[in-house]
């Protein structure tokens, strides 16, 4: 098979993307590509056309056709199955199959065809390896960025070290009474001296103090230091395997991104010296016709104590829970009090909470079958039609106390297929043509806005459409545990807090 080139034109024989194979002038391209709309045959049902000199082997793609250019001695099986892996690239790239589109992602696709065909022969790759090469993600770009990062982690811990010495220096120089040593060629009087080892010293120490306890009315949630050290740390591990076992190891977690769930930013609020984070986490399993397969979710209260006046406390707990959930206290806390008056605090009263570190006191479970316990039903009805699939999602809220935020409901689509035909929706959609998926986003789902459905239409199979996943995140919590009073050890008297609630989706999905 010889290859002369792949191009996307329109009906009129006009060119919107050409990718030549073989050389070949533009002039030339566009003299064939403008004949082909003629040469075909409206009453036949053939894919392909021949002149003298070429042959045409194309596909019709809404109001574009995919064409290939090849040779007449080119073997018409090898072409058509080129021509169908050439097709299915397309939607990869493009939303919609549309002239301003395709134009939009014509590099992208280029570097597609690229893969697909080299020097007018057809590559042996499949469209899951097309993918691959044009992200082009890369080992040795790992390596050399995580070796960079530990060097330049060794540098500054070498300064630290450096700038170290020279504060010690200066201090055992002016307890003896003598003039503190100037370092280097910046001169050598005491109060340069003094000042450069003082100013290295502060920078350097200043760059190090992510870990430092957050003041009071500082909002919560991990900053971006923390998160900076935490990726240092897998960053080191990386290299130590590397080191050890050689460059095929490779760490799993670089390229991994946080699921969406997690990506939890809550607004700022006032951190009083006594905070309490109460987070829960959902993982429910349905079943397509109805039916819950499995329900279990977690939910723990965090303190955290910044003042260490406010360290001897007791928490008031209201348990206004009716579901049956399973509760359990950290050994240090007294059992006993907890389940005669509700109170969290130390089995030993004399001694304090630990200060400036999230302790979780309260943790409980809840897992059931029981459908009525399900907080968000969704029902998805694919029917077949003439051309394809028609579906209708619906959701509807259980919980009317529960307010769910960035709802989104993901379906699976086909792939090769194109976009589909939206009809009627409450709220937005997304369409990832590289994933396959169809995202139904809705910002708010509460009980004046309890219940909504999504129509839309195209190629397919029902089982196509499942699993179904959803994602949402809560400021209220589904248990409806909550603090309500804190209160010194000493004289009961109230201690100032603040409280910080999260629902979060860990798995939710109908299959």
């Amino acid at each position: 098979m010889v290859l002369l080139a792949a191009a996307v034109c329109t009906k009129a024989g006009k060119a919107i993307v050409s990718r030549q194979f073989v050389e070949m002038t533009r002039t030339r391209i566009e003299g064939l590509l403008a004949a082909f709309p003629k040469l075909m045959n409206t009453g036949k049902q053939h894919t392909f056309v021949e002149t003298e000199s070429v042959r045409y082997v194309y596909q019709p793609m809404e109001k574009l056709y995919m064409v290939l250019i090849t040779t007449k001695n080119s073997n018409i099986l090898e072409d058509l199955e080129t021509l169908r892996l050439f097709s299915r690239v397309i939607p990869e790239y493009c939303r919609a199959l549309e002239e301003n589109e395709i134009s939009e992602h014509c590099f992208d696709l280029i570097f597609a065809f690229d893969e697909i065909v080299a020097l007018g022969y057809r590559e042996n790759v499949n469209l899951a390896q097309i993918r691959t090469f044009t992200e082009m993600d890369s080992h040795e770009e790992k390596v050399f960025r995580a070796v960079r990062e530990t060097q330049e982690r060794e540098a500054k811990a070498e300064m630290r070290r450096k700038a170290k010495e020279l504060q010690q220096a200066r201090r055992d120089a002016e307890r003896q009474g003598k003039k503190a040593p100037g370092f280097g060629g910046f001169g050598s009087s005491t109060v340069s001296g003094s000042s450069t080892a003082a100013m290295i010293t502060e920078t350097i120490i200043e760059t190090d103090k992510p870990k430092v306890a957050p003041a009071p009315a500082r909002p919560s949630g991990p900053s971006k230091a923390l998160k900076l050290g935490a990726k240092g740390k897998e960053v080191d591990n990386f290299v130590d395997k590397l080191k050890s076992e050689g460059e095929t190891i490779m760490s799993s977690n670089m390229g991994k991104r946080t699921s969406d769930a997690t990506k939890v930013h809550a607004p700022p609020i006032n951190m009083e010296s006594v905070h309490m984070k109460i987070e829960e986490k959902i993982t429910l399993t349905c079943g397509r016709d109805g039916g819950l397969q499995n329900m279990e979710l977690h939910g723990m209260i965090m303190l955290r104590i910044s003042d260490d006046k406010f360290g001897r406390i007791r928490l008031h707990v209201e348990n206004e829970d009716k579901k049956g959930v399973q509760l359990q206290t950290h050994p240090n806390v007294d059992k006993k009090l907890f389940t005669a008056e509700s109170l969290i605090g130390l089995k030993n009263p004399e001694k304090s909470f630990p200060v400036n570190s999230d302790v979780g006191v309260l943790k409980w479970r809840l897992q059931t079958t029981e459908e009525s316990f399900i907080p968000l039903t969704i029902n998805c009805w694919p029917s077949e039609s003439g051309n394809g699939c028609d579906v209708n999602i619906e959701y509807e809220l259980q919980e009317d106390n529960l307010e769910l935020n960035d709802v989104v409901i993901t379906i699976p689509l086909p792939s090769g297929v194109g976009a589909p035909v939206i009809g009627e929706i409450d709220g937005e959609y997304r369409h990832d043509s590289r994933r396959n998926t169809l995202e139904w986003c809705l910002p708010v789902i509460d009980a004046k806005n309890k219940s909504g459905s999504l129509e839309f239409s195209i190629a397919g199979q029902p089982n196509d459409f499942f699993p179904v996943q959803v994602s949402f995140v809560s400021k209220k919590n589904y248990c409806n545990i909550q603090v309500t009073k804190v209160t010194q050890v000493d004289g009961n008297s109230p201690v100032r807090f603040s409280t910080e609630t999260t629902f979060l989706v860990d798995k939710y999905e109908i299959l």
